[in-house]
């Protein structure tokens, strides 16, 4: 059974891991609370792009306007983009995506799969698997900009014009609210018909470009590749926020149930010794009685 000071003892440790928990939150529901307002403005800045772009390739012949980027391939080779946080603590954000990675990587018909892992908790899963790591990214989350997408997009983008790759796939945690953060995956490449807005090609406005198609689609195509990673990251660093606060919170939450039957505990075997030392003390006054 325990003792007094061994209840004290876990008491107090149990009070030390409340007070991080709550410190992680509050951390958490600060940095959250930028990350959203980032992904918020990202996305309208996202969805005009791809209505801009899908009237342009709607408006045009197949035969009319072509960019490599858009090629389509039947080639195998596949390339699989997956994105985690450095950092757990964060409930099942991490290991959703991990676990969504798999089951793409093993239902896929491709015979060649090569990964980029981001976040190094994908880096620490993969690396530990005989999969084929092409690259990988880490330490950048707390100072997240557009460079670090940037950097990616072009690296994805050379290798798919290198003819290195046939498609390229992201798979990442979307955030939806504080505490629904759902892993998707997107086609990155080729830029699928798919990504332009339904309806798109029945509503398409028949615009004058200046300078023509061909030339606006080599600037906009890339730069829409980059967006698209950059939003990936943003959504990911904003439901990695929102998990672990909505995990710390549970934390805290439990710790201080903890704390509670803890302190029950404490009170009646206190409660117990005091018994056993009244009953004791009667007893030996009641031997002394006796004795006389």
């Amino acid at each position: 059974m325990a003792t007094l000071r061994d209840i004290q003892r876990r008491i107090r440790s149990v009070q030390s891991t409340q007070k991080i928990t709550r410190a992680m939150k509050l951390v958490a529901a600060a940095k959250l609370r930028r990350a959203q307002e980032r992904i918020l403005s990202a996305r309208p800045y996202t969805n005009k792009m791809a209505e801009l772009l899908g009237n342009l390739v709607a408006g045009q012949g197949s035969d009319e306007v072509a960019h490599p980027l858009l090629e389509q391939r039947e080639g195998p080779r596949r390339q699989i983009v997956i994105i985690t946080a450095d950092k757990g603590l964060a409930g099942a954000f991490n290991s959703n995506v991990l676990r969504r990675s798999l089951e793409f990587i093993r239902t896929s018909n491709a015979t060649e799969i090569t990964l980029v892992v981001v976040g190094r908790k994908a880096r620490d899963f993969y690396r530990r698997r005989p999969y084929t790591i092409k690259r990988d990214m880490i330490g950048f989350w707390d100072k997240l900009a557009f460079s670090h997408a940037q950097e990616l997009a072009d690296y994805f983008m050379a290798q798919y014009l290198e003819n290195e790759v046939d498609e390229v796939h992201l798979l990442y945690n979307e955030f939806r609210s504080v505490a629904v953060q759902r892993p998707v995956r997107v086609q990155l490449l080729p830029i699928p018909k798919s990504e332009m807005p339904e309806g798109t090609a029945d509503a398409a406005v028949d615009y004058i470009y200046e300078p023509g198609p061909e030339q606006i689609l080599g600037d906009l195509l890339p730069r829409y590749v980059r967006m698209q990673v950059y939003r990936a990251l943003m959504e990911s660093l904003a439901g990695e926020y929102g998990a672990r606060m909505t995990a710390m919170e549970a934390a805290t939450k439990n710790a201080k149930e903890m704390i509670g039957i803890l302190t029950i505990q404490y009170n009646k075997a206190r409660q117990e010794k005091i018994t056993k030392e009244l009953l004791d003390i009667v007893g030996g006054a009641e031997a002394l009685k006796q004795g006389q």
